[in-house]
């Protein structure tokens, strides 16, 4: 798993919202200039969250976009989610079902699968509010999650 250039970008958007959270609109034009991003770009970004629910966008002259949830309800893993188009560690995980015809013989498929949950769990649990006080949750402390036995 990488996460792509949408990925991180949708991440840069979402916390620059979520400094500028006052209510108002922010134009795309503002969003790009501020973070060097193309204007295409970005509305391909701002589509995919827009549908997520995540974000409100308003036309016209004071158009623009703002967070349609509070930034402590966000979690990394639904902005990922939402603009790459996978997480999963490998591809025979991509999607609902496993789809390797050798699924049933493949010794490492736990692997993986664990592997995929815990990406998962620790992205799930780290919120917009998290990245935005600068307090990104330690995995490795973290009780009751199993990451803290690894």
């Amino acid at each position: 798993m990488m996460i792509s250039t949408k990925g991180r970008y949708a991440l840069r958007l979402m916390i620059y919202l979520g400094e500028h959270n006052t209510g108002d609109l922010v134009s795309l034009k503002e969003i790009a200039s501020r973070q060097s991003i193309s204007m295409k770009y970005l509305e391909m970004i701002v589509s995919d969250l827009h549908k997520g629910g995540i974000l409100i966008s308003g036309r016209g002259k004071k158009g623009g976009y703002r967070l349609a949830v509070e930034p402590a309800d966000c979690t990394i893993g639904q902005i990922l989610k939402m603009t790459e188009k996978s997480l999963a560690p490998v591809n025979c995980l991509e999607g609902d079902t496993v789809t390797c015809e050798k699924a049933d013989q493949c010794l490492t498929l736990p692997l993986w699968r664990q592997l995929d949950d815990l990406i998962d769990s620790y992205l799930e649990s780290v919120t917009l509010q998290d990245l935005l006080e600068g307090n990104v949750p330690d995995w490795r402390e973290k009780p009751g999650t199993g990451f803290n036995q690894l």
